[in-house]
Parts: structure tokens; sequence; C-alpha cells
């Protein structure tokens, strides 16, 4: 049976990297992105690769809006009744701060509120793929960064930042989240079959530097470390399909291996928090 992945933030950079080598494989891609044209020229690029018989989506939308997300994934429910991997890549930070008109702040917004969001709307075509799957196939891969290791903690008492706002504060924070999320996904769901899995993705040369501040575009520059967005599609390519990242979740990795987290990050009372205050959150604004 021909697989199905959905990538979120497949419009360019590790996203489209990745879409493009699931469709080369033969996968059926579903991707997301929120510029029209970008969706436009990667859905044509990512079909122009695709093996015979794979089928190539791109739904668009702006992830720091949650009714955006909300249709995403209804869209996503409407062409397929199957996911075997879900990868939550879509994210990024900016330059301030700047608040959607749901009014949640930008950065938790795309990074972690959406990513929590349409994970949970497509938990019931996930589970389903997992009962009529092999053991261990079905899989939520979760970019996170080594970012979360300069975060302490989640700020519980303003996990927006609407005091004393920092953009690389916030952004370290959210990458210390999406790890969270990962693990209390996995505590929540690997009964139902499903296999959560984080990844680093290292410094990559996209367009993620240009939205940020002065600072973040200077660290960005001429790094000796930098990568092509293909080099950690092979990781998340990698994790969706070997059949050794199917034995068990909430683990982390970084270039096709596991990596020990910040101890922040395996903070699983701070995981189920993180979860329950999500909810409560998303429940203010009717989802």
């Amino acid at each position: 049976m021909t697989k199905t992945v959905v990538v979120t933030g497949a419009s360019s950079g590790i996203g489209k990297a990745s879409a493009e080598a699931f469709a080369r494989m033969g996968w059926n891609v579903i991707g997301t992105g929120r510029d029209a044209d970008r969706c436009a020229n990667a859905e044509t690029e990512i079909r122009s690769v695709a093996k015979d018989g794979a089928q190539v989506h791109m739904l668009r939308g702006d992830f720091c809006e949650m009714a955006d997300v909300k249709r995403i994934a209804g869209e996503i429910a409407g062409l397929t009744d199957r996911i075997d991997v879900l990868v939550n890549n879509a994210g990024g930070w900016r330059d301030q701060r700047y608040v959607s008109s749901e009014g949640i702040e930008a950065t938790m917004a795309a990074n972690h509120y959406a990513t929590f969001l349409l994970t949970r709307e497509l938990l019931p075509i996930l589970k389903a793929t997992a009962a009529d799957a092999p053991e261990g196939s079905v899989r939520v891969i979760t970019v996170s960064s080594t970012a979360h290791r300069t975060c302490e903690g989640m700020r519980w008492d303003d996990i927006d930042w609407d005091e004393n706002y920092h953009a690389a504060g916030i952004y370290c924070q959210v990458k210390l989240a999406n790890l969270l999320f990962g693990r209390a996904l996995h505590h929540r769901h690997a009964a139902d079959g499903i296999v959560s899995l984080i990844m680093h993705p290292g410094v990559v040369d996209s367009n993620f530097f240009t939205h940020g501040d002065e600072g973040m575009n200077s660290f960005g520059q001429n790094r000796p470390e930098i990568v092509g967005p293909e080099y950690p599609a092979r990781t998340i390519v990698w994790l969706a399909s070997a059949q050794e990242n199917g034995a068990g979740g909430g683990k982390y990795f970084y270039d096709m291996a596991e990596e020990e987290p910040a101890a922040q990050g395996l903070d699983d009372e701070a995981a189920r928090r993180l979860w329950l205050e999500t909810e409560a959150r998303l429940a203010t604004i009717g989802y």
C-alpha cells in the first residue's frame, strides 16, 4: 500500500527538500505552506520528481492563525483517510513581537500551537492508520532545535511573553516546547501505535534567518557548519522510514543519530503541563 506523508512548511527549505525526497520514494505527499506563489512553485517541483503514481498536494494557510490550521486539517482529511507520517516542520521566528488576529504571539503560534492543533486534529486518521499498519510504522516527527538548550524552562507565568518580549528568548522557549510536545505525545499515544520522534536540523541555508532580527541574520551568515536543506531532510526521511526508529518514541535525534537533549527537554512533568496548558489556551479561542 502506498504510504502518505504530511509535511508542514513544505513550500521551501527543509520541508520542501523532505517532501521531494518522499515523492521520489513513491509516497503520496501532502504539503502545507503560507505563500501562494511558493506553494504553487513547490507543488510543481515536487510533482516533477515524484515516482510514477505518487500523488502530490499543496495546501495553503498561515500557521499563525489557528483557523487556518483547523481548515487545513479538514482539507487533509478530505484528501486521505491514511497518514503514515506527519512531519511537523513549519515554524520560524520573527524580528519583533507580532500577534495573530486570534490574539496569539506569532512565534508561539506558528511553532507550537499550530503543531499541537494540527496533530490533535489528525490523531483520528493517525490512529486508524496505525490500527491497520505494521507496528511502529506510523510516526509523528517534530522539528525542534538545539536552541532548546539555552532555555532553562518554560515561562509558565507568561508563556506567550506578553511582558519583556525578547525574540531570541521566545524562539528558544518554543523549541523546548517542541521537544516537550513530542515527549507528551509519546506518553499519551504510544499505546495507539503512534511513534513520536523529535529532531534538530542543524544550521540550515534557507530563508529561516531572513525573518529574524539583525542579530539572527548575522548569526546565520557564513557559518562554517551551515548545511543545505537536503541534509536535515535525509534525517527526517530516515526517521520516517527506517525500521529501527519504530521501536520507541519520545527520542531526540540529530544527523541520523539519537542525541541526549538538555535536562529541561527530558522533564516529563513539564511536558504533561504544557499539553494541558496548550489545550486550555486554545480553548479560550474556540479550538
